[in-house]
């Protein structure tokens, strides 16, 4: 009896840390950029909420500001996957983790480039296209008169 529960305990422990790459993999992730932010006039900081901090950044002697960001897509944790991983780890003793853990390596997303450039007020100009140049000449409020006009 005692043999049988030590047994037991000892299967239990093998597979509890056998079973984690594919149960992690599938339970963690990040949830998909929302892209509809990224638009010309959009802050740098709205930006940044979505896509994070850019993996490049330079300044053009037009005083433009020229980031690149990386994201995924399609990178979501699973809490279904994650369940599944778990009981094939048990069902197996842990064998599943031979199978479990590449199919969730191919479960990582797709990653995406995008480059963005912003005027002096950190607002975006253009969005995967250069912009070279010295910066617009600022226009006259809205609602002040125009002096040009005789």
């Amino acid at each position: 009896m005692l043999f049988k529960l030590i047994s037991m305990l000892a299967l239990a422990l093998i597979v509890a840390i056998n079973s984690g790459c594919s149960v992690a993999m599938a339970a963690s992730g990040k949830p998909d950029p929302n892209l509809s932010v990224i638009r010309v006039g959009a802050s740098r900081g709205e930006v940044e909420l979505q896509l994070g901090n850019p993996v490049a950044s330079t300044h053009t002697p037009g005083g433009y500001r020229t980031d690149i960001y990386e994201y995924k897509i399609g990178a979501q944790a699973s809490p279904g996957r994650a369940v599944a991983h778990g009981v094939m780890d048990v069902l197996t003793v842990g064998l599943w983790e031979v199978i479990g853990t590449p199919v969730e390596a191919t479960q990582l997303g797709t990653k995406y480039r995008i480059t963005l450039a912003y005027d002096e007020n950190d607002r975006v100009l253009a969005v995967n296209a250069p912009v070279t140049g010295s910066p617009p000449a600022s226009a006259p409020p809205p609602d002040s008169p125009d002096t040009t006009s005789p």
